[in-house]
């Protein structure tokens, strides 16, 4: 068996179909850093694998077309800085997410995290054809509070992002908050760690310790 073969094997052993695969998380046992890669490029020549952007590979999910399926960036992103193994370390944030909310027709081609991962208070950067910022959160993410950080962020720019205002903003705001299991009690802690105008914003869309005004 080739070292390529090897390293397929152990690729299809640890990872599922349309995973992403970070060259700089990836250890082989008995193989170098420098012959890991060189096989992942054979690899990707023969098709076995697939490359996604720098770095970045999978081996694709069988499909109609004799390529296999492309690999979403959505998973990258996932995995890249909002996941750290089985636990959350960050969340979609900006436009993006208020899209997912229904207070914005708006489709970036921007993504916008917040994540225990960056390194810096803001990074632009690219991820295959997207464009990807990454900030620093106002504090440490974890599973219990990951939500309530997600949506206070939205409330420190809500008037300015959303599409939509009185009771059918309040309402869509209302409905996030009852999906997440998140109470106004919940969601106090943290509000020292976000500018005053969260105050006022809450106030204009109609929030009130956690119900419509």
């Amino acid at each position: 068996m080739s070292q390529a073969d090897n390293v397929f094997e152990y690729l299809i052993e640890n990872y599922q179909e349309n995973e992403p695969v970070f060259l700089s998380e990836l250890s082989v046992p008995e193989i170098s850093d420098v012959s890991v890669r060189q096989q992942l490029k054979k690899l990707t020549e023969d098709g076995r694998v697939k490359r996604f952007d720098t770095g970045i590979y999978y081996i694709p999910k069988k499909s109609i077309f004799k390529s296999g399926s492309a690999l979403s960036v959505d998973e990258v992103i996932k995995k890249k800085y909002l996941q750290d193994g089985e636990n959350r370390c960050g969340y979609l944030s900006g436009i993006l997410f208020a899209n997912k909310l229904g207070l914005t027709t708006q489709v970036p081609m921007t993504y916008e995290v917040c994540s225990n991962k960056a390194t810096t208070d803001y990074r632009d950067t690219r991820l295959g054809n997207f464009r990807v910022i990454v900030r620093r959160p106002y504090t440490e993410v974890n599973e219990q509070n990951v939500y309530a950080l997600q949506f206070l962020d939205l409330m420190r720019e809500v008037v300015e992002v959303s599409e939509v205002d009185g009771p059918v903003l309040t309402e869509r705001l209302l409905y996030y908050l009852k999906t997440r299991n998140l109470e106004f009690d919940m969601l106090k802690p943290y509000f020292k760690y976000y500018p005053e105008r969260i105050y006022k914003n809450m106030y204009e869309v109609g929030l009130l310790n956690g119900v419509a005004t």
